[in-house]
């Protein structure tokens, strides 16, 4: 085998790879000699059939095996000679000419091709003990927990059933049946039967509920709404509807006495472990959102702190992945670049400077677990399985077939634990700092964050 590099740019290499006809044709007649213990052919005993008869049934396939089986191994010395860390699969490209591949198939001619590389960058890692960051806490306050159990008592409100004579108001529960249409003809999902609305509480497209407002047991009547651009369905978004309703009954909500007694009713002692319970899901709720902002200034400070040019390929499918996903969800919420005040051309290099982070992040991050030994357990990417098909009740089996015999949907699982195993390393070698804020502070999106 002869190789000559005849491309090194950046990350990019290419060599000249030429496998002699001797090398190849040595392949094929160790394929068919590992045949003839094989192969029944008639008139012959098994193990007997000369190897030249089978190359005049098998060679062409042989040498096609062989071909691929010889470039498969080329390109793998070249790799491991080099020492050389692939971004991408390599791009094997064969000769045109035709009759030139005939030849080599008929193991007449050497085979003459080029292999195109890409290859990850050198990572010279920062000294991380050096990082300082500031951790936001946000302890829970009584008042939160008021909010929170006030919250609880809306939805486990007791209701009465009005008099024929009563009509609906605000808070009132309506029990419905609805036919929906779109100029004039029914749509899917349109219709509904016995359905409890409570009046007020946004859970029915915008406007419906204030509609049934004053209505009457019995009583039919017409309410006009128009399906928000954002509306999960498409078919449906930004599309003016006509729904007839009629009311079946109405009901009014009790009043609740948060003692313990609401709380035995909930399944807890009293109103004190009900606070107790409320107060320990707040606390969760703060420290992931914690986290989140803590990983997030990591991220930014390594970022800052390794800058270094990325694989062309991998940008760019990162920037496909991104691209595709905006560009849905701005189709569904019925957005334009311009109502975002910005442009197509401006908004691709914004998104193309994201990608590259991406990218960038993800080799420092890959980096920094391999050379510190982190690897994911068995164990814990068992677990992961285990929420992640307890996420379907009753497709279990199904969906841990699926993930179990999909070695890509498996990555996806390992890829989030991989990092924040990478990210609690650096955490613990970095400089934290606790700042007490608010919960609204520590909710602020990044918008918000970066107008303050």
């Amino acid at each position: 085998m002869q190789v000559t590099e005849t491309l090194s740019q950046g990350l990019r290499r290419e060599f000249r790879v030429v496998l002699p006809a001797s090398d190849l044709t040595s392949r094929v007649h160790e394929r068919l000699t590992t045949m003839k213990d094989r192969v029944r052919i008639n008139g012959f005993r098994p193990g007997k059939v000369p190897v030249e008869h089978l190359k005049r049934l098998y060679g062409r396939a042989a040498m096609v095996e062989a071909l691929e089986a010889a470039v498969q191994d080329a390109t793998s010395q070249i790799v491991s000679d080099r020492g050389l860390k692939l971004a991408t699969e390599p791009k094997v490209t064969m000769p045109q000419d035709q009759a030139l591949l005939e030849g080599v198939i008929a193991g007449k001619s050497d085979l003459d091709y080029t292999v195109a590389i890409e290859i990850l960058p050198e990572i010279k890692l920062a000294d991380f003990k050096d990082i300082a960051l500031e951790k936001p806490v946000a302890p829970v306050s009584d008042m939160e927990i008021d909010e929170a159990v006030g919250r609880i008592v809306q939805q486990n409100r007791p209701y009465s059933v009005k008099a024929a004579d009563q009509k609906s108001e605000k808070d009132d529960r309506v029990v419905i049946s609805f036919v929906g249409r779109i100029d004039g003809n029914a749509f899917d999902g349109g219709t509904g039967e016995d359905v409890a609305v409570q009046i007020g509480s946004g859970t029915f497209i915008p406007g419906f509920e204030d509609q049934l407002i004053g209505i009457g047991t019995g009583e039919q009547r017409q309410v006009f709404v128009t399906f928000p651009q954002n509306y999960l369905s498409e078919k449906l978004a930004g599309k003016a509807a006509v729904f007839d309703v009629t009311a079946k009954s109405i009901e009014s909500p009790g009043k609740v006495t948060i003692d313990d007694a609401f709380a035995k009713g909930l399944g807890l002692d009293s109103l004190t472990k009900l606070k107790d319970a409320v107060k320990t899901r707040i606390e969760q709720e703060h420290a992931v959102q914690t986290r989140n902002r803590l990983k997030l200034k990591l991220l930014d400070a390594l970022d800052e702190r390794h800058k270094f040019e990325v694989s062309p390929s991998l940008a760019e499918q990162e920037f496909d992945n991104v691209w595709r996903a905006v560009t849905s969800e701005m189709q569904s919420e019925g957005k334009t670049f311009a109502d975002e005040g910005t442009t197509e051309e401006a908004a691709r290099e914004d998104y193309k400077k994201i990608a590259d982070r991406r990218v960038r992040l993800g080799l420092v991050i890959s980096e920094i677990g391999e050379r510190n030994g982190i690897k994911v357990t068995e164990e814990e990417l068992n677990r992961a399985l285990a929420e992640r098909v307890r996420q379907f009740p009753g497709q279990e089996q199904r969906i841990f077939d699926y993930y179990r015999k999909n070695p890509t949907a498996l990555a996806s699982l390992r890829g989030p634990i991989y990092e924040d195993k990478v990210i609690d390393f650096l955490l613990e070698l970095a400089k934290v700092t606790e700042k007490t804020v608010t919960r609204e502070e520590l909710f602020k999106t990044e918008d918000d964050t970066s107008a303050a």
